[in-house]
């Protein structure tokens, strides 16, 4: 399988033909790496909006959990939170945090949050995850970058060459528009 990535809507029709071993690639749109889906852009569009649907479900699995005769409290709510709707969220965080579409997910974050607390569904989401004692998700998102960052920094990473590309290099690297190294 083959895959081209671009930041340039121009470039977005453009298919490459990849021979391996005298064998023709297939071509993949939309090709999935390490559970986060990949598209041409890279918006991370389709992973955020699967994201979206696994959280939903976790929700309201979470509704169920508090809502049975089991008399969860709201410590119970407040774990369960964290290990069903938070744990989803701390996959690949520093991949795709960066994206305008993470507003996509904040939505079902706000839905757990407001079950947690027991407040109805027009009470305003800035103060939620305070009240609930639950790390803020965008700052969770941020400390990730900054981890991945501070890791990246060591000679023998992965990432290293790509943090520490000097800015004559430019031919060689890719410019993102929301990049690692600004975040970090």
């Amino acid at each position: 399988m083959s895959a081209v990535f671009h930041l340039n809507n121009k470039e977005a029709i453009r298919e490459l033909k990849v021979n391996y071993n005298n064998k023709t690639l297939l071509l993949c749109s939309e090709p999935k790496y390490l559970g986060v889906t990949l598209e041409k852009s890279l918006t991370y569009r389709q992973h955020l909006e699967s994201l979206r649907k696994n959280l939903i479900s976790h929700v309201e699995l979470l509704r169920r959990f508090g809502g049975s005769g089991w008399d969860a409290g709201a410590t119970t709510l407040q774990i369960a939170t964290l290990a069903l709707v938070h744990s989803t969220t701390e996959y690949c965080p520093a991949v795709w945090c960066r994206s305008p579409r993470t507003r996509l997910i904040d939505p079902a974050i706000n839905n757990a949050l407001q079950f947690v607390i027991g407040c109805l569904r027009p009470a305003p989401v800035d103060n939620l995850q305070i009240l609930v004692s639950i790390q803020l998700a965008e700052l969770h998102r941020k400390a990730a970058t900054l981890s991945l960052g501070r890791r990246a920094t060591e000679p023998g990473h992965l990432l290293h060459s790509a943090l520490t590309c000097p800015p004559g290099a430019s031919a060689r690297c890719l410019k993102l528009t929301h990049p690692l190294v600004l975040a970090a």
